[in-house]
């Protein structure tokens, strides 16, 4: 794999560009793998990814029946934040957090991480309470955020209404290391790091049947053909209960279409991210010059990935109070992902009821934030067979067992 850097950007220029290769291989499947990896998302890509730096194991192969990024991982609002409240949420979000600092410098590929701090509004009283009593826990957790109040609120986002005549901003909870990524890059970035270590990233290959002997996993039936493997992950995001049923176990999850729009790009106005829970939506402005809007899920479960008039109305009508500007923009574009719900509103990093079957699932609408994180923990996980630190309070006997991770409050706007 070529190396990216200023001087290489330089010798290209004099070439006309013509000497760049291809990121990543366009790989074929072989017959027989230790490790399957089904999607090639950001977490599926991140968990290949440790699985070969942490572990050493390479004969894996990725499989994506689209194309990379084009999934979850290139539909979300590119937030990152740490700032949880259950002890076990807060320890797997901050390490993506801490991996995210140097993950450019990690994989040769600029991700455009940028801190720029993350403000959680506080509009209501219960919501005040809400946050002090978040911001005391993170400070046990080693997590770095503070509640501050409306002045403050105001000199980071000047462009806000403070005095809204329905939900003035009594304060915020502020994540000032919390900001955002590129996605794409991000998921480039892996798959390119796992083809240099002669890993197989295997697009347009859609996962049809899992075979299973013995009660374990033996391979995986596909649209380029049977892949025997030692072991196999499902991180498929939206489409986890269906590749569940192929691998004959059920989950405790819910999919539901999430939506968001950018508007037309404008001037620099907007430099940091903004959370307003209480009137439902979410706001950045993105290096192009568009601001980025993002709401809740919809209503109801479906595997849809289009927008709808009605999210645009509730979401924008929502924000305008606190963000008067918006009112004068044009939309750009719309856009769906899907993600998968649990009932605590945490995910399920755990062993699976088929042998040698692994499965990363549940982040509901704020996977993205989690990715490298997760991908560490996952590939622990696969290579070890047992849960870890970072894992073991997201297995599936949680929902059996009642031990509950509840992140509905902390999630925030269902992120």
């Amino acid at each position: 794999m070529s190396k990216y850097s200023a001087f290489a950007i330089a010798r290209q220029a004099f070439q006309n560009n013509t000497g760049w290769k291809r990121a990543w291989r366009n790989a074929q499947p072989k017959s027989r793998y230790d490790v399957v990896i089904v999607g090639g998302g950001g977490h599926g890509l991140a968990t290949a990814y440790y699985l070969g730096k942490n572990f050493g194991i390479t004969n894996v192969a990725i499989l994506e029946k689209g194309w990379i990024g084009g999934g979850n991982t290139g539909r979300n609002t590119t937030i990152i934040r740490s700032n949880y409240l259950q002890d076990p949420s807060a320890a797997l979000f901050e390490k993506s957090r801490d991996l995210f600092e140097t993950l450019s410098q990690d994989l040769n590929m600029n991700v455009m991480f940028s801190p720029r701090g993350v403000l959680m509004l506080a509009q209501t009283e219960a919501e005040v309470r809400g946050y002090k009593r978040t911001v005391m826990a993170n400070k046990l957790q080693g997590v770095e955020t503070d509640f501050i109040g409306p002045e403050r609120v105001k000199e980071l986002c000047p462009i806000m209404n403070i005095n809204g005549p329905r939900y003035p901003v009594l304060g915020g909870q502020w994540q000032a290391r919390g900001g955002t990524a590129r996605h794409d890059a991000v998921a480039w970035g892996f798959a390119r790091a796992c083809s240099d270590m002669g890993m197989d990233v295997i697009q347009n290959c859609e996962v049809t049947g899992v075979d299973r002997a013995n009660g374990v996993v033996t391979g995986v039936r596909t649209t380029k053909g049977d892949i025997a493997c030692d072991k196999m992950g499902i991180v498929v995001a939206g489409h986890s209960g269906a590749l569940a049923d192929m691998a004959g176990f059920r989950l405790p999850i819910e999919s539901l279409a999430l939506q968001a729009l950018v508007s037309e790009p404008i001037k620099p106005c907007m430099d940091i991210v903004v959370m307003a829970n209480t009137v439902h939506g979410y706001l950045s402005q993105s290096d192009k010059g568009e601001m980025v809007i993002g709401g809740g899920t919809d209503g109801f479960n479906n595997y849809t990935q289009r927008g709808s008039f009605h999210h645009i109305e509730e979401t924008v009508r929502a924000l305008i109070e606190t963000f008067p500007m918006l009112s004068r923009l044009k939309m750009l574009r719309q856009w769906g992902g899907i993600v998968d719900m649990t009932g605590d509103r945490s995910p399920i990093l755990s062993k699976t009821p088929l042998g040698n079957c692994f499965i990363n699932c549940g982040w509901g609408t704020g996977g993205f934030k989690a990715t490298p994180g997760s991908g560490y923990a996952m590939a622990e996980l696969i290579a070890t067979g047992e849960p870890a630190p970072l894992t073991e309070a997201f297995g599936l006997e949680r929902f059996k067992e009642g031990r509950f991770i509840d992140e509905s409050v902390a999630a925030g706007v269902a992120h």
